[in-house]
């Protein structure tokens, strides 16, 4: 069984957005309405606004990470976790897919963004004077990433918004050089917040190669997190407890595997009840219901849940 402990699930008091991020390593990114409420599953006093002011102070940072997604990053761990993630490779063949091409697309992106602040996917176009449009724009910015020059904003009006990273961070965020410390501390995270794992499951998770995965896992291990009482929790989706490893049959059976991945990359919000997937959730404005796959132990805590995540989010009642 893996540990709800590992992952914060238990919602030990005193962490602030930084301290998840920085303990669970990286926390998936792509959505972030589910991005916002991974922070609250491990967290009973976080609010949004407290979420969002880490990210607006650039404690935490949205960029591209493990296997090449979105992720918040804490600051102080770009440097390493860049070493190990950046690959142009994709970025460069959707580039091409889109009919952006040119030996000058890293300065390109880099000019369009400089001295800018955040700006929308609208602004770049602007910017980029018909170089590239729709997603050969948000290729173009996941180039610029890849070699840590780029990240993305807040929102602005709904949409997601790139930035420079000199203009973010005071500087473009430069890769640990040397791979083998990087390694080291991606094994000693990674252990620290998923337990129990092997190489297998970390290659899966960052998307790096076996290899690369076992020298990282000579690190010393971390010790296994104390046991608590058993936890009733409504997990977003792509929550890092369903993605953090490469089989998630110890904690799902098979037989509803389908009610949580439908197909299409879509991941559906979970409910996590003595550590093992216990049903789905959907979220319609203020409304929140759920669909157990049997019945829950503990009706109450889902009624807690219930109310918690409508407070995170600022619905009355």
């Amino acid at each position: 069984m893996r540990s709800v402990e590992a992952q914060l699930l238990h919602r030990p008091p005193g962490l602030g957005a930084g301290d998840v991020v920085r303990h669970l390593l990286a926390v998936q990114a792509q959505d972030i309405v589910s991005a916002l409420l991974a922070f609250r599953a491990r967290s009973a006093t976080l609010t949004r606004a407290d979420v969002e002011a880490a990210w607006h102070s650039r404690e935490i940072v949205r960029t591209w990470g493990p296997r090449g997604t979105l992720h918040f990053v804490h600051r102080d761990d770009l440097p390493w976790v860049h070493a190990l993630t950046r690959n142009d490779t994709a970025a460069r063949r959707r580039l091409a897919q889109e009919g952006v091409t040119g030996d000058d697309l890293l300065p390109l992106i880099g000019r369009a963004l400089a001295g800018q602040g955040p700006l929308t996917k609208a602004d770049l176009a602007e910017r980029l004077a018909g170089r590239a449009s729709g997603q050969g724009i948000v290729h173009l910015v996941a180039l610029a990433a890849h070699h840590g020059l780029a990240v993305l904003g807040p929102p602005r009006g709904g949409k997601p918004t790139y930035v420079h990273a000199a203009d973010w961070l005071g500087a473009p965020v430069i890769p640990e050089p040397d791979r083998d410390r990087a390694l080291a501390e991606l094994g000693l995270r990674y252990r620290r917040a998923h337990h129990p794992a092997g190489p297998e499951d970390l290659a899966a998770w960052s998307g790096l190669p076996l290899g690369d995965a076992r020298a990282a896992w000579r690190a010393p291990a971390p010790a296994a997190p104390a046991p608590q009482e058993p936890v009733v929790r409504l997990a977003p989706a792509f929550d890092e407890y369903l993605l953090g490893w490469k089989s998630r049959d110890p904690i799902l059976a098979p037989e509803h595997a389908r009610a949580v991945f439908p197909g299409g990359g879509v991941l559906r919000p979970v409910v996590i009840a003595g550590g093992r997937i216990a049903g789905t959730w959907t979220r319609k404005a203020a409304a929140v219901t759920v669909t157990p796959f049997a019945d829950l132990v503990d009706p109450g805590s889902l009624d807690a849940e219930i109310a918690d995540v409508r407070r995170f989010l600022g619905a009355a009642g």
